[in-house]
């Protein structure tokens, strides 16, 4: 079988180096990276760091609002796609990517496989909410994370097709967990001189949080829980960072701003943080599965089994500062920081979920059929 395999973010990478091994073993699989992470501090050291092959073909789509980027990655991709023809072309998560891919396929006829189907926030303000449900309604394989993911297809009519394979991002986690357990991982991670349960990890990137009045809030909320002997260690993508700018919104001196990091440096610094906060919702699952206390700086989140499945590790306060530092004080008390995070890294363990094979089965089936 030909497959053409679309991504264009960061964390469509950290699935693709879960699920492109074992395609390209299988099948005749190309990989087309639209470049929506354009540069090398987001994107290109995750090539060499996960072991994934370098992209056949790449679009350089770059930034722009959301109407040039999708117009440019379609533009780019219908003669890709026309001209090789595959029997299935898969389409990662929520981006523009995933919508452009799934556009593209499905005009020129060509099946679409949707991995990470399924997931709703119920908020339609989000740019991912509206990627994530085109791209379902197109697809003809539905390649679910959760339970939960299943029904919500369901609900809107769609169920020939659907699977339930589990999370790929949780295959990759699991086998990456080995090497990031000793403290001294920490070691040579910006900022320097980080130990085990003396900080806060945080990340930000999401569209409504690049609005100047949310700028203020999350500012306000990480002064607030930033610590001269505990400080927020921010994660900020490019495009968070021009928008902090422009803003004119100062940080609080123990909020300290760092580039995105590598993909095993991030577990690395969730791991061993006293507490994660962010909107992102791979981190989410992420600090989940690693067993760190979390806050998600949403309204709402589309990984529910996550919040109801962390025995209270992890609460969605949205840009809540009291809530915030109310629910840090209860899960990441500061006089016990290191000590939870010292036994967290010696204990924690991951199973890994099998979704890469459980894809490769879905799609040995014949199309539609769940």
């Amino acid at each position: 079988m030909r497959v053409a395999s679309v991504v264009g973010t960061r964390p469509q990478l950290i699935k693709a180096a879960a699920l492109e091994p074992l395609l390209r073993e299988r099948h005749d699989a190309t990989l087309i990276d639209t470049g929506q992470h354009w540069d090398d501090a987001l994107a290109g050291n995750f090539f060499a760091e996960l072991g994934l092959a370098r992209p056949e073909r790449s679009l350089d789509a770059g930034g722009g609002t959301h109407a040039q980027q999708t117009a440019a990655m379609l533009t780019g991709l219908e003669p890709i796609l026309d001209d090789r023809r595959p029997d299935v072309v898969v389409v990662y998560g929520d981006t523009n990517s995933t919508l452009a891919g799934a556009l593209a396929a499905a005009k020129l006829g060509i099946p679409v496989a949707h991995v990470e189907a399924g997931l709703r926030s119920f908020d339609r303000r989000m740019p991912e909410e509206l990627n994530r449900i085109v791209a379902d309604h197109l697809s003809t394989w539905l390649l679910a994370p959760t339970p939960t993911a299943v029904a919500n297809l369901a609900a809107e009519g769609i169920v020939a097709g659907v699977t339930l394979v589990g999370d790929l991002m949780q295959d990759l986690a699991a086998r990456m967990l080995s090497g990031i357990r000793d403290r001294s991982v920490l070691e040579g991670i910006d900022p320097p001189g980080l130990h085990p349960g003396g900080y806060l990890f945080a990340t930000i990137h999401r569209a409504e949080n690049r609005e100047s009045d949310a700028i203020a809030a999350w500012a306000g909320l990480l002064e607030r829980v930033a610590r001269q002997d505990r400080p927020v260690v921010l994660a900020l993508h490019p495009g968070t960072v021009a928008a902090l700018e422009d803003s004119g919104v100062a940080l609080d001196p123990d909020v300290r701003v760092v580039a995105p990091t590598g993909y095993r440096a991030s577990l690395a610094l969730q791991l061993h943080a006293a507490a994660v906060l962010t909107d992102s919702g791979g981190v989410q699952r992420e600090a989940a599965w690693l067993g760190v206390p979390c806050l998600v700086l949403r309204g709402t989140t589309e990984w529910r089994e996550a919040v109801e499945g962390s025995a209270g590790r992890m609460v969605v306060v949205g840009l809540d500062a009291g809530r915030a530092e109310a629910d840090l004080a209860r899960l990441a008390p500061a006089d016990r920081s290191a000590e939870l995070a010292r036994q967290r890294a010696a204990t924690v363990s991951i199973e890994p979920a099998g979704a890469a094979a459980a894809i490769l089965a879905a799609l040995d089936r014949p199309p539609g059929v769940g």
